[in-house]
């Protein structure tokens, strides 16, 4: 059959991820690609990340005459899992045009295993919920083969309004038995020129696992759940080897939710990275109390790693525990003190907002964002999603609203400690306050070492005075919301 894959992440919809200028391509998507085209299909991708509207997948429709139209988001990019309202529009247009062009329509992804019953009013006849590579090839073939069968695993239709949803597949544990994703169906050129444009260099996203284990109460994980499972080392290296040859990448982002889980799995993609003769330059995501074994530290630095994104989440041990985090602020401190010790930049994830947390755990979060000043931080607010005991403990609050429109829309809609006033004020204030911190670390280096300092050094202590300014200026805000309790 000919299938169109397609994902519902349309960058241009969510400011500031546009601005930001880091688009990847949709990894999940061409590997179910690639698993339809390995049993016989043809394939074809209509990427989302640069268009303007839903509507210009009529053309593309009308060319290739698809009669599967499969909208299958990336289950690997955190954007996704945030199931953003802007993007569930987009993919109820997208599932019309389908059905108007006479397609059997399929979704699969964070936010229509969540609302499946809207995508399937909205036009789609099948939701698959969680891992759905296998799934996906079974359903092909029944409607291929023009048969029927009611107990495909993950699969959720409607039937006289009613949803019929089948247990969920098992998790997949041999991911050296997926092809390579079909990187072939990407414009490999558009994702080029922007991150050129923005950063002076290429930057390409690779899965090297499946999973997390960890019981974190806010982590949303409806694709590939609790269980973490790993590809080889080798099987890793072989694609990075062609993705260099083809693609000719700079950087790397793994996107694993943590990356080198699995015992001796770091030493022995070092080993093998240096074996290909392989040089790297890339970024992880990983938990504090993995970070403080200083030979898993040490394989990192080896193989290529110069970042590693950590969930620090807060500096109030309290609000830790109360996330069942399952880390310390003492070993978020040491990973740090490693990371560096062994050349690689630590960033941390921070969040406000969490249920209970006062204005003391407030102040020793920004505490510690002085006193390790990571070398960059995302802050956000605490975002309940569906499948959490965090959303279950809140959802009563949550009446008017679900979900973000977007990336950056920061609403706190559940019922916090202040007003929604108080936590964006609070979130101006923190990246204006980290801002002045690494102005003014950069201001003392430049007088330290005058020889010594670089290009981003220079714009930081350039920018320090009006950091410094504007900080004040959110901080008189803030202060003035706290006496009012806003």
């Amino acid at each position: 059959m000919r299938i169109l894959f397609t994902h519902s992440y349309f960058l241009r919809f969510d400011a500031k991820q546009w601005k930001l200028g880091q688009p990847y391509p949709p990894y999940g998507t061409i590997l179910a690609a690639a698993c339809a085209r390995e049993a016989g299909h043809e394939v074809e991708l209509f990427d989302t990340q640069f268009v303007s509207s839903p509507n210009e997948i009529k053309p593309v429709i009308q060319k290739f005459h698809p009669e599967i139209l499969v909208i299958y988001d990336d289950g690997f990019n955190y954007l996704t899992k945030m199931c953003l309202t802007k993007m569930r529009e987009a993919a109820f247009q997208m599932q019309k045009i389908g059905k108007g062009n006479k397609c059997r329509v399929i979704v699969c992804s964070s936010d229509s295993s969540d609302h499946a019953k809207k995508y399937l009013e909205e036009g789609a006849d099948f939701v698959i919920k969680g891992e759905g590579e296998r799934s996906l090839l079974l359903l092909l073939d029944t409607i291929q083969n023009k048969t029927t069968r009611d107990d495909i695993p993950g699969v959720i239709t409607l039937r006289d309004g009613e949803l019929k949803e089948n247990p969920k597949a098992e998790v997949m544990k041999d991911l050296d038995s997926l092809p390579m994703p079909a990187w072939d169906l990407v414009d490999m050129e558009k994702y080029r020129s922007v991150w050129i444009s923005h950063h002076g260099y290429f930057s390409l996203n690779v899965a090297t696992t499946r999973g997390c284990p960890y019981k974190c109460n806010w982590c949303a994980k409806p694709i590939y759940g609790n269980r973490y499972n790993s590809r080889s080392p080798q099987k890793v290296v072989q694609e990075l080897k062609m993705l260099s040859e083809k693609y000719q990448f700079d950087h790397i982002w793994f996107s694993d939710d943590i990356f080198g889980l699995k015992p001796g799995w770091v030493k022995a993609f070092a080993d093998e990275v240096e074996k290909c003769g392989l040089k790297l330059n890339y970024k992880i995501q990983s938990r504090a109390d993995l970070l403080v074994q200083e030979n898993y530290v040490h394989d990192l630095a080896r193989s290529g790693c110069t970042n590693v994104w950590m969930g620090a989440e807060s500096g109030s041990q309290k609000i830790l525990d109360a996330m069942d985090k399952g880390t310390t602020i003492e070993q978020i401190k040491e990973a740090t003190r490693l990371l560096r010790k062994h050349k690689i930049q630590p960033a941390f994830f921070l969040q406000f907002g969490y249920p209970g947390e006062t204005k003391e755990d407030i102040d020793n979060t920004l505490a510690l964002l002085k006193e390790m000043l990571p070398d960059d931080a995302g802050i956000s607010v605490s975002y309940p999603l569906p499948g959490t005991l965090f959303y279950e403990n809140v959802k009563k609050d949550l009446v008017t609203k679900q979900n973000w429109t977007d990336s950056d829309d920061l609403d706190l809609m559940f019922k916090g400690t202040f007003s929604n006033s108080y936590y964006r004020t609070l979130h101006a204030y923190a990246h204006r306050y980290y801002r002045k911190l690494q102005g003014k670390e950069s201001v003392k280096k430049i007088f330290r070492s005058p020889n010594r300092f670089n290009e981003v050094d220079l714009k930081r202590a350039i920018a320090w005075p009006w950091h410094t300014f504007k900080a004040s200026n959110e901080l008189r805000k803030l202060n003035a919301l706290d006496n009012g309790r806003g």
